[in-house]
């Protein structure tokens, strides 16, 4: 980064700092953003315990199923790293996908929690070292509406400003929809709707972010 793109963005950052209401916004989402990360393994391990319904899904019948573990991780995680590194250029995009983050999660506990499933036929687990260590000892497969994985992606897309930037979370989030399917882990309906849903979030941690 050019020194005065470096100096610009220390101002930027050192100006929404100084704001009081930003510094709560701030510090109150990263302290539920640790509260959330900490209640996911007891979460997750506890509602893999229950019966839950399983759809007839016609797509997932004809679809085979391909463990497509390596090619997701590769996606979201080089995504995760240009939203990351863009949080670091705009300190309102952090805050936005902070509060994205806590709604998306808060709402997956609700609709997961009052929506039991029991997975689809043919499920191959995904192999994320990093996004299962917050799941638990045992790979989970009753967290189903609506996909995170999609949701994420989808968060990235309408939080990231640049075009080339959303070009690339728009296609990641379409690649990550289908590449869930192909792997059996989610029923259609869990893929379809968490581009929906994560949009009515977003302008809900938009509201947080910019009031």
């Amino acid at each position: 980064m050019p020194i005065e793109e470096r100096s610009t963005v220390v101002s930027l950052w050192r100006n929404n700092w100084q704001s009081t209401d930003y510094r709560k916004r701030l510090i109150s989402g990263l302290i539920v953003v640790s509260i959330i990360l900490t209640s996911l393994p007891f979460f997750y391990q506890a509602i893999e315990q229950r019966n839950g319904i399983k759809f007839n899904d016609y797509l997932l019948q004809w679809l085979p199923a391909y463990d497509l573990s390596l090619f997701i991780f590769i996606t979201i995680w080089s995504m995760a790293l240009l939203t990351f590194h863009r949080f670091k250029q705009d300190p309102q995009i952090f805050l936005t996908f902070l509060w994205g983050f806590i709604l998306i999660n808060l709402s997956r506990f609700v609709s997961i929690g009052l929506v039991p499933l029991n997975p689809p036929d043919s499920l191959i687990a995904i192999h994320d070292p990093i996004a299962n260590y917050f799941y638990g000892p045992k790979f989970i497969t009753k967290d189903l509406f609506f996909s995170g994985h999609t949701a994420a992606m989808f968060l990235m897309f309408l939080c990231l400003k640049k075009r080339s930037d959303k070009i690339l979370a728009f296609i990641a989030t379409i690649v990550i929809g289908f590449a869930v399917l192909i792997q059996h882990v989610h029923y259609t309906m869990d893929v379809f709707m968490a581009p929906v849903i994560t949009y009515f979030l977003w302008i809900g941690a938009k509201k947080i972010a910019e009031s």
